[in-house]
């Protein structure tokens, strides 16, 4: 499988600041470039891997010293504590969808190619991204667009695919193009479209809340000194990962002990986001939205 070059691969190894005889996690394993990288670090460690999507699994690698978990990375602890892996010295996460996902038109990701509005990264899991556009309440489309999407007219759109999917029922990427044509702003259309594909591929693969459940395990799977290195791609994923790392919390308010100190579980390695050079931006365009945070646990 073809897979794109992993995104600020060397900040990411850096980040992780690798014990040759440690244990690591790369929970969103894809191409298998940044796992492979990790490897190359180690000596007696040890590195394991999530991805629930077939097309990634062929890409396993070939090393008594990898094991490749076929789940989705929700169910982490779990499976760490089933292969005796806890606790473990770092965790990275590249999150969103692989370019070359992106890339395989029936997939239904991509706004580029005419296909089924599959949207799904595990492709046993039964709710497409046409199912949501389907059979959603007007209010439920709305909330879609405008908490995954920031799409600012959601209410609008909900609207236009909730009383027109009665006479016609979206199935193809084309499908829902044509039917909220009248929704867009003339000269931003493909802006507007990949606002409304990310709410659906958000929506369908429970993103932000799987994201969730693996930054509150990462505190628990981590040994202290361990380190989370987590690239997002969009504002939503961000707000969460930058929250955790400050706070411990999602709403990101600091909690302080009688004495003012901060009560936090990480400290921040990265107070601002690293994000691609120019050079690795012009190189591979799944970068140019990614921004790279580290925590070293306390």
């Amino acid at each position: 499988m073809q897979y794109h070059n992993p995104v600020l691969l060397k900040e990411c190894i850096d980040g992780l600041n690798i014990n040759p005889e440690g244990i690591y996690v790369d929970v969103t394993f894809g191409g298998g470039g940044h796992s492979r990288e990790i490897l190359k670090h180690l000596t007696t460690g040890k590195l394991y891997a999530f991805d629930q999507d077939e097309d990634a699994v062929k890409n396993t690698i070939d090393d008594e010293r990898f094991v490749l978990i076929k789940q989705n990375f929700r169910y982490l602890k779990n499976f760490l504590k089933m292969y005796n892996a806890l606790p473990v010295d770092g965790l990275l996460a590249d999150l969103g969808v692989s370019s070359h996902q992106f890339d395989e038109a029936e997939r239904g990701f991509s706004i580029r190619f005419d296909a089924r509005l599959d949207m799904r990264m595990d492709q046993n899991a039964s709710q497409t991204a046409a199912e949501v556009l389907n059979t959603y309440s007007e209010d439920a489309l709305k909330h879609v667009f405008r908490l995954y999407g920031e799409v600012d007219n959601a209410g609008y759109l909900a609207s236009i695919i909730f009383h027109n999917r009665k006479d016609k029922q979206i199935e193809t990427v084309n499908d829902l193009k044509t039917m909220i044509l009248k929704c867009v702003k003339k000269g931003r259309e493909n802006q507007y479209y990949a606002q409304v594909f990310q709410a659906l591929r958000i929506e369908v693969n429970k993103e932000l809340d799987v994201l969730q459940d693996l930054l509150i395990q990462s505190l628990e799977v981590l040994k202290p000194g361990g380190r989370l290195v987590v690239i997002s791609y969009h504002s939503l994923e961000d707000r969460l990962v930058k929250n955790i790392m400050r706070s411990g919390k999602f709403e990101g308010d600091i909690e302080k002990d009688f004495y003012g100190n901060p009560l936090t579980p990480f400290k921040q390695i990265t107070r601002k986001p690293i994000v691609p050079s120019e050079k690795e931006n012009l190189e591979n365009s799944r970068a140019r939205s990614a921004k790279l945070r580290i925590a070293e646990k306390k």
